[in-house]
């Protein structure tokens, strides 16, 4: 039969398509629009509610990841008042030169309490706590690198308003501020953000992950108080790693090797954690994100937001962007009676302006053999 004989079939109409109606309801003659309108109806109803049920699932976890980045933001102390204020301020900052962090470790004396919150304790007290390792971290503009730069705790440097002395004797005598004024004064870097933890926290923190790998290439003997560390591999806990990056007595080199020690084992800490599953595995995270939280604090000028963003904005960096060294080594001297380490100003000079200017990855192509930069094997 043609079209034409087909007048009534061929001049109805159909109404548009719905992926809602069911093709079985037309069995050669097409539905009546009264029963065709109520299953448009039904159809457009149900793909409102799917919409309106992924919206509130989406945003369900959007508020959650939200809410958990912000609960372990929080965790974090603030520490008042760290940076110099007055005649001194700070060295005025270098556009687009990245960020400069001072990580500063504390060693609380013996008869104090060393409980794993006194990172947590922002209230500075007089002679309370020397700080006992100081490493300059600067992130590149980029977020491509990281390099790391500890200045030896014995370092002989001017503080500000006490004379030449020690480098850790500035947190003892003045706290946060008078620690970032000495490293600014020496350096003529700007430091933008302090965080500070405690050897309890180091701790803590291996404990997170589950314990760090570190390789001893020779065997150290065991010297006065010192214990002795066979070559080889070893899987420490929290309380063998505090050991190790304590120790200093039985090394050949004393505070410059006790230095990388501790870049060996933030450099094995930050291995484990990429590569243990940490990061993947939401309850390790959790662990791990809620002990950071226990131990370290920070300056308060560094907000909730300011941590994720900067977190996030380091989710490229992968471990061979991050590179450890001391400060350029002068040779060691007793002054006053007190054994001290002395910087090379000249080789410092020329780190302090690569760093101030961003310029790290050149420096260490130029310097990567250099005895200051952390080489595989350490001691």
């Amino acid at each position: 039969m043609t079209a034409e004989e087909r007048p009534d079939e061929a001049d109805e109409d159909q109404g548009p398509l719905s992926i809602f109606d069911r093709d079985d309801d037309r069995d050669g003659d097409l539905s009546s629009e009264a029963e065709t309108a109520p299953r448009r109806r039904r159809g457009r109803r149900l793909l409102l509610w799917t919409l309106a049920v992924l919206l509130v699932l989406f945003g369900a976890g959007f508020g959650a990841l939200v809410w958990t980045a912000d609960h372990y933001a929080s965790s974090v102390a603030r520490i008042p008042n760290a940076f110099p204020t007055g005649g001194a301020g700070q060295p005025t900052a270098v556009p687009h030169s990245g960020q400069t962090f001072l990580l500063v470790g504390l060693d609380a004396r013996a008869d104090q309490p060393t409980t794993g919150q006194a990172a947590k304790a922002p209230a500075w007290q007089l002679g309370a706590q020397r700080s006992d390792t100081m490493m300059l971290m600067h992130i590149s503009a980029d977020r491509k690198s990281v390099s790391v730069v500890s200045i030896p705790r014995d370092t002989w440097v001017s503080v500000p308003g006490h004379g030449k002395a020690k480098i850790n004797a500035a947190y003892s005598w003045g706290g946060p501020a008078l620690m970032v004024q000495t490293v600014q004064d020496l350096t003529r870097i700007r430091i933008d953000h302090l965080a500070v933890i405690d050897w309890n926290g180091f701790r803590a923190l291996t404990d997170a992950v589950d314990g760090v790998d570190i390789t001893v290439p020779r065997t150290i003997e065991a010297k006065g108080d010192a214990r002795e560390w066979p070559a080889g591999t070893h899987h420490m806990d929290g309380a063998e790693a505090l050991l190790y990056v304590r120790e200093r007595h039985g090394l050949p080199n004393g505070d410059l090797d006790r230095t990388k020690r501790q870049q060996n084992f933030l450099r094995a800490l930050m291995l484990r954690t990429m590569n243990s599953g940490t990061l993947s595995s939401p309850a390790k995270l959790t662990g791990l994100l809620g002990t950071v939280g226990d131990v370290v604090s920070v300056d308060d000028r560094l907000s909730n937001s300011d941590l994720y963003d900067l977190a996030w904005s380091l989710r490229a960096v992968r471990p061979d962007g991050v590179h450890f060294m001391n400060a350029p080594f002068g040779g060691f001297d007793s002054i006053d009676g007190q054994s001290v380490v002395l910087m090379d100003d000249g080789a410092a000079g020329v780190l302090w302006d690569a760093m101030r200017t961003d310029r790290m990855d050149d420096y260490l192509t130029q310097h990567r053999t250099s005895a200051d930069t952390l080489g595989d094997n350490v001691d």
